[in-house]
């Protein structure tokens, strides 16, 4: 009988898991997130069974070490996370939705070793950053950059204008291409600031120099 309550104890901590890991889940799902409810809830509740396992499966026996099975929870998750990321359009996607799953195995761990007080402390302190930090204040912002690609014919102070009009310092990928007395410039630049077509258009009806303009939308 005092094994059968043991072992329902143990169920009440993969419960706990999995209640802590949909609530980790479910704000991921609500920002469109890689790994969502079920990839957390799974790694939540997994990875409480095998330190339930690893605390409590091998009894007394003097070979066992019941830091080992929790040892490799950390690194096991930590390949998971790595199929997460990805690089993509010169930027990183995915690497705090990887960190998040990886700290979600901690949280599974704390329930799966019966510290449901941390467990739950853990969980609210991961909502609560991801929620802070998605606060649109310019502080917790990283800035984005538009990227522009841009023809248009030199003639000495050009240059320097479509720099000031940009808001750029330098052109990247730069081809310069010589049709008879002209000489015309094919650069792609980074600004911070983003331009409606309208305001496009009315750049190059201003400037006739400019023959076109455009704007690399991410599809």
């Amino acid at each position: 009988m005092e094994t059968v309550l043991l072992e329902l104890r143990h169920l009440i901590s993969m419960l706990v898991a999995v209640v802590l890991g949909f609530a980790i889940g479910y704000e991921r799902k609500l920002r469109y997130k890689e790994a969502g409810i079920r990839t957390h809830t799974v790694v939540c509740a997994g990875s409480a069974l095998m330190m339930i396992v690893s605390k409590y499966g091998f009894g007394d026996s003097l070979e066992a070490d019941a830091s080992r099975v929790a040892a490799q929870i950390v690194a096991g998750v930590g390949f998971l996370g790595a199929g997460i990321i990805v690089y993509r359009k010169h930027e990183v996607h995915g690497l705090t939705t990887a960190a998040g799953v990886w700290a979600t195995a901690g949280v599974g761990m704390a329930a799966g070793a019966g510290l449901y007080i941390i467990a739950s402390g853990a969980t609210l302190i991961l909502i609560g950053v991801q929620c802070l930090f998605h606060i649109r204040c310019k502080f917790f912002q990283t800035k984005r950059y538009f990227q522009i690609k841009i023809c248009f014919v030199s003639d000495g102070s050009a240059n320097d204008l479509i720099k000031e009009l940009f808001q750029t310092d330098r052109f990247y990928r730069l081809v310069i291409e010589r049709k008879g007395a002209e000489t015309i410039y094919h650069a792609t630049l980074n600004t911070d600031k983003e331009y409606s077509s309208q305001r496009l258009g009315e750049i190059m009806a201003q400037y006739p120099f400019i023959r076109s303009i455009e704007r690399c939308d991410e599809s």
